[in-house]
């Protein structure tokens, strides 16, 4: 079974199979064949199922509430102001730890709660009928399709069908010996195996209220006519029994959560298109009640857009694409510079050269130029061959000491503005 899930709604692909086998109590199929119910092709909508779900278990809650004089059985008044103490009210009297103690507040010990609960709360919820039909129909459809039944949790690997349909015969068992022959036959077992294994307690104050062990949920039979099939199933864990004309949502999505393992009658799975009607024929037990339609004939994403009729009308596939790159500032990014200007290079190290010329002759040249030309051919290493020769710094760092006899400082220039000015005088 296929399903493509939206955002709220799913999508059934699959189990709009035009029949459904019909088995015997054996495991084995007969040669009926049920048409599948429109219900089950109804759209699955789970915004709507859990807020109807949330809202009707609500109805089922015991109202509450504390004691109206809880809280305020003592006598006490506030000291005022003027005694550098809190104006709550005060436990009159002496003698005692009690008197003089705060009362009444609900920060004070032995004070009332905040805003005492009261048993007029609005404790059950109305919920629209055309809603609740809705979530109806969404919870019957999710019974057919095998991927959410199995992701519910249920242990439905080896069942011959999805969703189960049985002969009567079973709505004739009156013995549990019967009913749990049965499951084994039709391979439901391990499915009420799971329920025995995840017998455990409560977990919280409920172990002290007469409710201490918790279960899993096992299948859900859904029968027209009892003839003493509940005296049969009832005593097995994990079962729950329905009559097709009194569906629970509480039951066919217990917890909100869509999916329970079905096993219908016959007569109770032929019984559905006169209960909810189909899109041809209106129902013939619910007024002004017509199924729900998908929005979508077919939501499955991933064949329409490999659809020929789509595929045909799509633009060719860009290949080529001009991703947006960084723009850098030729001024400040001299790689820039070289890749739109090679020249810059030159007129970097003409520049370079014309400056050192200037600040040269600004300061003065106090050495003569037979004794500079000297230090520097003293400083400079042996020539090397090749193109390594041209590349090899001086011995002392490519850089000549000149004295300034105005500043009396150590000016430092570079050894290559010092022979540009020599063969300049």
């Amino acid at each position: 079974t296929q399903s493509t899930w939206g955002p709220n709604v799913v999508s059934i692909m699959s189990v709009a199979r035009p029949l459904v086998t019909v088995y015997t109590d054996k495991n084995e199929a007969s040669d009926a064949s049920v048409p599948l119910p429109a219900v089950f092709r109804a759209p699955i909508r789970l915004d709507v199922l859990n807020f109807v779900h949330d809202q009707l278990r609500k109805n089922s809650r015991q109202p509450y509430a504390v004691n109206v004089r809880a809280g305020h059985q003592v006598s006490a008044e506030s000291w005022g102001t003027g005694r550098a103490v809190a104006r709550i009210p005060r436990v009159r009297g002496g003698g005692t730890h009690r008197s003089g103690q705060g009362a009444f507040g609900n920060m004070c010990r032995g004070g009332r709660m905040f805003a005492p609960t009261k048993t007029w709360r609005n404790w059950h919820r109305r919920v629209n009928v055309q809603q609740r039909r809705y979530a109806m129909c969404s919870a019957i459809a999710a019974t057919g399709v095998s991927a959410l039944v199995m992701a519910r949790g249920h242990r439905v690997e080896q069942i011959p069908e999805v969703p189960l349909v049985v002969k009567d015969e079973i709505q004739e068992y009156k013995k549990t010996k019967q009913a749990v022959e049965f499951l084994r036959k039709v391979k439901a077992w391990p499915d009420i195996q799971k329920v025995y294994a995840s017998k455990r307690f409560r977990a919280g104050r409920g172990k002290i209220r007469n409710r201490r062990r918790i279960m899993k949920r096992g299948p859900l039979i859904i029968y027209k006519q009892d003839n003493g099939l509940t005296r049969a199933f009832r005593n097995i864990p994990g079962i729950t029994l329905l009559n097709v004309s009194a569906l629970n949502i509480l039951k066919l999505a217990p917890g909100g959560h869509l999916g329970r393992f079905c096993i219908w009658t016959e007569s109770a799975f032929r019984h559905l298109d006169a209960i909810y009607g189909t899109w041809k024929k209106a129902s013939t037990e619910k007024k002004h009640f017509n199924l729900p339609m998908p929005k979508m004939t077919n939501s499955d994403l991933q064949r329409l857009l490999n659809s020929q009729e789509i595929q045909a009308a799509l633009h060719p596939r860009k290949k080529d694409v001009a991703r947006s790159c960084v723009k850098k500032n030729p001024l400040k990014n001299f790689g820039v510079m070289m890749k739109l200007n090679p020249y810059a290079a030159v007129e970097k190290r003409r520049a370079v050269r014309e400056q050192a010329k200037s600040v040269a002759k600004k300061r003065g040249a106090p050495v003569e130029p037979a004794a500079a030309a000297k230090k520097t051919k003293t400083a400079a290493p042996p020539a090397k061959k090749g193109k390594q020769a041209a590349a090899a710094p001086a011995k002392g760092k490519g850089k000549a000491v000149l004295l300034n006899p105005r500043s009396k400082c150590v000016t430092v220039i570079f050894s290559t503005a010092c022979l540009v000015l020599q063969h300049g005088k």
